[in-house]
């Protein structure tokens, strides 16, 4: 249901509004997971990219990174090798398995093997230890700069979460995260709603196609107007909901997503 209804809303999407450098800019800051078992190498990560316009979330072991990515948005990870009693390569093969994030291995200056396998799994890019946080930001800069490439390029499939003005709209977990991080309730209309929106930002969609769209994923919309749902939306995401910012009405035409999203893969 997921995929049908990604791919539906691909369709009616235009190059532009997939993932522009303004969307980008609108969007938050970047989020980065970082792996490391010496809490001093995850506090140095946290706050150097801190100061750097980045969430970080920083975790000790393979467990406490699946936990994060059940739960939350990951737009690159930096994952050590060689974790206290687990194997990082494992680790580092299951990610590339599950998804397409992008992976910045941290290695030993002699691990030479390490580095060349980690590379044939499909990691991006590597860094040795001991290193500086700063070369670190410039590739993390350049590894996101080139996803963005392939974004606009049309690579990867599989859309994982929109975002826009700090909001965040997690498709995997149905999370709606607000600006302040507060979470956000959505029915399941709503969220169906939403998710046809935020594919096809800044492009006017008549009531039929969101409804047609809308039903590919859950029935709740047939029984209740595209009106109503759009209400309650603008309760829940509009600063004024009488004076719409996000979900405008184009009067005779139908309603149209009034800012740039940025959409993650």
């Amino acid at each position: 249901m997921k995929l049908a209804l990604a791919m539906s809303i691909e369709a009616i999407m235009t190059t532009e509004s997939r993932a522009s450098p303004q969307a980008s800019t609108n969007a938050g800051p970047p989020h980065v997971l970082a792996v490391d078992d010496d809490p001093a190498v995850r506090d140095l990560i946290a706050d150097y990219l801190g100061q750097n316009e980045f969430r970080v979330t920083a975790v000790a072991d393979g467990s406490a990174m699946q936990a994060v990515l059940a739960e939350k948005v990951v737009d690159l990870i930096v994952l050590d090798l060689k974790l206290k009693g687990e194997d990082g390569m494992a680790l580092a093969r299951r990610l590339r398995d599950e998804s397409t994030i992008p992976i910045i291995m941290l290695t030993g200056r002699r691990d030479e093997a390490d580095r060349v396998m980690g590379l044939e799994l499909g990691a991006d890019d590597y860094l040795t230890k001991p290193f500086s946080p700063r070369e670190l930001l410039a590739r993390i800069r350049t590894v996101l700069r080139r996803r963005r490439a392939e974004v606009r390029q049309g690579r990867p499939e599989g859309i994982r979460a929109y975002r826009f003005e700090g909001w965040e709209l997690n498709i995997n977990t149905r999370r709606l995260t607000a600006r302040d991080g507060r979470a956000v309730p959505l029915s399941n209309g709503e969220f169906s709603l939403l998710v046809v929106l935020l594919g096809a930002p800044q492009r006017i969609l008549s009531r039929d196609q969101l409804l047609d769209l809308s039903r590919l994923h859950n029935d709740e919309v047939y029984n209740r107007s595209v009106d109503v749902q759009i209400l309650r939306l603008r309760r829940k995401i509009e600063k004024d909901p009488a004076e719409p910012r996000y979900i405008c009405t184009e009067r005779g035409a139908g309603y149209l997503f009034g800012v740039p999203v940025e959409t993650v893969y």
